[in-house]
């Protein structure tokens, strides 16, 4: 069974276009959940693996992919993991398990702190943590005009290479097919308003006070060598989650689902047990 064998949608949820990857079968589900401005791409080499042991739900997030870019969405973790419990429901699981990626990982948690009864299991896979909110002159300034030309401007200087360069550890990996692939939501003018939206809009991640009270059994999965999200952020979030432990993996930056695969996927089932 291959990755393109997965069925491709539009689900409406509350008024927003969501792009998803799905394969139901008689398999327990398993929801995939990508980070800050990426898509379900960010899963292409995990799901293979794991749609022969599990229903596969991917989806992009409303701000990226090809789901809407609202510009009247409320772009905080907390309505985004409300929006996929909802999401959950057009499925009519009751319960599922999680994968999630960087950002991925604080809407994970929401999900879990919002509702405990329908997480099964968590995987995070080098998962924000602890950052807060934006500056308030950095929010005031977003209301500025033409800021959104500008937040293009900073992302296009650089060059989508660029940004893939800060992701992986080992940069042979990275080709023309992944940079088309990572660079299209990046030259999109909607992604920008939906960028803006969500800078003014999030709030700071789970203090250590809420993470304590989620009770999940938790994995997470650490590239040492990332350079986003720093292993210090899953040794502390290993100390304030109450069922949780820490796997990192050597020569291995933050994209760890594109450079390590086939571990991910066998950590992931071991945790399952």
């Amino acid at each position: 069974m291959t990755y393109c064998e997965l069925k491709q949608t539009y689900l409406n949820v509350a008024g927003i276009n969501l792009y998803c990857e799905y394969l139901i079968n008689e398999k327990p589900p398993i929801v995939l959940i990508h980070g800050f401005a990426s898509s379900t791409y960010t899963f292409r080499r995990v799901i293979p693996f794991l749609q022969k042991h599990y229903s596969v739900i991917a989806i992009d997030l409303p701000g990226f992919g090809k789901s809407d870019k609202s510009t009247s969405f409320i772009y905080s973790f907390q309505n985004y993991a409300k929006l996929l419990l909802e999401c959950m429901n057009q499925f009519e699981y009751a319960n599922f398990s999680i994968v999630a990626h960087s950002m991925g990982g604080q809407i994970a948690l929401n999900m879990a702190l919002l509702a405990p009864e329908r997480v099964s299991k968590l995987v995070l896979l080098c998962s924000s943590g602890y950052l807060k909110r934006a500056r308030k002159a950095l929010i005031y300034t977003s209301y500025l005009p033409l800021f959104d030309k500008l937040a293009y401007y900073y992302v296009q200087k650089k060059g989508v290479r660029h940004h893939l360069n800060n992701v992986f550890f080992d940069k042979t990996l990275i080709n023309d097919e992944m940079i088309e692939e990572f660079g299209k939501p990046l030259s999109e003018k909607g992604f920008y308003k939906a960028l803006i939206r969500l800078l003014r809009h999030r709030e700071g991640d789970l203090l250590p006070n809420q993470l304590q009270d989620i009770h999940v059994p938790t994995l997470l999965i650490w590239g040492e060598e990332d350079r986003v999200v720093p292993l210090e952020i899953g040794k502390r979030l290993v100390r304030d989650l109450p069922d949780a432990r820490l796997i990192t993996y050597k020569k291995t930056g933050h994209l760890i689902t594109e450079e390590q695969p086939e571990l991910v996927f066998k950590n992931i089932m071991m945790h399952m047990v």
